[in-house]
């Protein structure tokens, strides 16, 4: 499922990556926020057992929710078990829910996870994007200048 790294410099410990958001979309902003969770699931993040690969967040009443991230459930869970891709509340300032509201009105803004991680107290956080669309032809530039750059670089080292 999902990819487990540590960070030791930091203390930080990444759950899973959405490689998809660089390649779909052009990120703006950054931001962190907290999930809210339950016991069963915080375990299974602690396993790795994540995936954030379509997953995005949106604006509702006033709070804002990440939808489609699945958590595998965790096995050895003895009450009632809890829909794998349920919308999870995100927290964050109200300052800045004000402005991801205000951002996400305007035309081909969304918000969408970049990566889900503990933080060195503990805590489980998501990074979350603002970003806008990229065009097919974006991406074939893209990839295109991506390519040249490769290129360039074999060259120096051949040549030096």
């Amino acid at each position: 499922m999902g990819k487990r790294e540590k960070n030791n410099d930091e203390g930080i410990r990444v759950v899973c990556y959405n490689r998809k958001a660089a390649h779909d979309y052009t990120i703006d902003e950054v931001y962190e926020a907290g999930i809210v969770l339950s016991g069963p699931e915080v375990k299974s993040l602690r396993n790795g057992w994540a995936s954030i690969t379509d997953s995005y967040a949106k604006v509702k009443k006033g709070e804002i929710y990440l939808y489609n991230m699945y958590i595998k459930p965790y096995p050895y869970t003895h009450h009632v078990p809890l829909d794998p891709t349920r919308p999870r509340k995100l927290l964050l300032h109200k300052k800045e829910i004000n402005r991801l509201i205000g951002k996400t009105e305007e035309r081909g803004y969304t918000l969408i996870p970049i990566k889900v991680y503990f933080s060195p107290r503990g805590w489980a956080k998501v990074q979350l994007a603002l970003a806008k669309g990229k065009r097919k032809y974006d991406k074939r530039r893209e990839l295109k200048e991506r390519e040249l750059k490769r290129e360039l670089e074999r060259i120096k080292k051949r040549y030096g």
